[in-house]
Formats: structure tokens, C-alpha cells, sequence
């Protein structure tokens, strides 16, 4: 039963990304639209790690595992952010070297590149993600309150990473393929996960939750927060609280 509600939890958090290219795809979306849903969905990620997983793990593990998997997922992530940042700068270059004029985006951010690191960027951001799901699942409860918050969170990926490739004329089954191919990843990673920690040791299913947590947190501050506050700063806050509120009533209710 648990392996069942994590595929479909997972499917569903990570496949908004889906919807976000849809949106993109089907109306020109302004950035400060995009920014204020990437805001909003920062806070609910920030509730969901602080009031759910974390907590969660201290519970069944104890304190040092948390410590150890978080710091573990927090590098990891900022250490893959970098390499895929060293890429698209390198790819950029040696584009405006032969002088072409695609343009992408990683995040929402315009730089030169083919959509490779796009992919790379989500896949990096939904396999925790997915990992989270498939954990919080392992009850056999479907996971509400994180997949409405990783759900968010990718609404505004999806979106602003739309944008560019359709403007470069990618093709609509490219840019739907792509997503699709990293939902589908996730969901296996997290069915995966599911799988191998079902009935594992609370340390183990600890430092786990605890590193996807980590990772998750350091995408908000790394991609998500600066992305909104550049666009809309002096809302940002007040978005962000009301999605932290919006986290924690569901938290409460669930």
C-alpha cells in the first residue's frame, strides 16, 4: 500500500512541473507572476521541512542523525548547484564565441545553453524531493501537506523553464518530454527509496529524510527565494509568510 501512495504522491509533487510548462506554453506569463508563486511555495517548503520532516526525523532517530544528514544534504546540494552553474557558464562562452543567439534559462534565469542544464538543474532539485515523498508515504497515508509544498514549489520551475525553450523553438513534445522524463525519474527514485527503507532501522530512515531535507532547503535559499526577492522584492516576504501559514494549517488539519 505505502509503495502505491508514494508513486502517486510522488507523480503528482513532482509532475506539477508539468503544469508549469503548460502555463508557459499556452500564455506569456509575466515574471512577477512566476516570482510570487516561487515565493509563496519557498515558504510552504520551509513550513513543511521545519514542521514535518525534520521534526519528524528527530523524533524516530534522535538529534545527530538529523545533524548528520542535513549538513550531508545541504553540500551536496549547493556542491551540484555549483557544477551545473561551472557548466552553463563554460556553455555560454563558448556560444557567444561561435555567436549564437539560443537562449534558455536555468531557474528563470536567461543564460545561453540547449536545455541540458535545465534538466540537470530539476533533476537535482526533484530526486530529494521525490525521496521525501516516498518516505512520508511509507504509513500508507498520503502525504498531503509535502506534496502540496513540493507541488508549489515546482509550479514555477516548469514555468520558467518554458519560457526560453519555447522561445528558442523547441518543439511542444521536447519541452513536455523533458518534464515528463524527470517526473518519471523522481517517481522511480522514489518508489525506489520507499522500497529499500521500508522497515529500515529510525537512524537510517533519519539521516535520509534528514539529507533530502538538507538538499531541499538549500534550493529554496539557493534558487527559489533570490529568484522572487529579484523580481518583487518588497512582496516576497509577506508571500512567503502566507505560504509558511498555508503549510502549517495543513500541518494542523492533517
Amino acid at each position: 500500500m505505502g509503495i502505491g501512495v508514494a508513486a502517486l504522491a510522488s507523480a503528482i509533487g513532482i509532475g506539477t512541473l508539468l503544469v508549469g510548462a503548460w502555463v508557459a506554453w499556452r500564455w506569456n506569463v509575466s515574471r512577477r507572476a512566476v516570482a510570487a508563486v516561487m515565493a509563496f511555495g519557498a515558504g510552504v517548503m520551509v513550513a513543511t521541512l521545519a514542521l514535518e520532516l525534520v521534526a519528524e526525523a528527530a523524533d524516530g532517530g534522535g538529534v545527530w542523525p538529523v545533524v548528520v544528514g542535513f549538513s550531508t544534504g545541504a553540500v551536496l546540494y549547493v556542491a551540484g548547484d555549483l557544477a551545473i552553474g561551472k557548466l552553463s557558464k563554460r556553455r555560454a562562452a563558448r556560444q557567444a564565441a561561435d555567436g549564437s543567439r539560443n537562449i534558455t534559462a536555468r531557474r528563470g534565469g536567461d543564460s545561453p545553453g540547449d536545455g541540458g542544464a535545465i534538466a540537470v538543474g530539476a533533476l537535482l532539485d526533484g530526486v530529494p524531493e521525490a525521496i521525501v515523498i516516498g518516505l512520508s508515504a511509507l504509513t500508507g497515508q498520503f502525504p498531503v501537506a509535502i506534496v502540496a509544498a513540493i507541488g508549489l514549489s515546482n509550479i514555477p520551475e516548469g514555468l520558467a523553464g518554458t519560457v526560453p525553450l519555447k522561445k528558442s523553438g523547441r518543439p511542444a513534445r521536447f519541452v513536455f518530454g523533458l518534464w515528463a522524463g524527470i517526473t518519471a525519474i523522481a517517481t522511480v527514485a522514489a518508489v525506489v527509496g520507499a522500497v529499500v527503507l521500508a522497515g529500515a532501522p529510525p537512524e537510517v530512515l533519519a539521516v535520509t529524510t534528514s539529507i533530502a531535507a538538507g538538499a531541499l532547503l538549500a534550493m529554496v535559499c539557493n534558487a527559489m527565494i533570490p529568484e522572487a526577492f529579484a523580481e518583487d522584492h518588497w512582496a516576497t516576504g509577506l508571500i512567503a509568510a502566507a505560504g509558511f501559514l498555508v503549510a502549517f494549517v495543513l500541518n494542523e488539519l492533517t
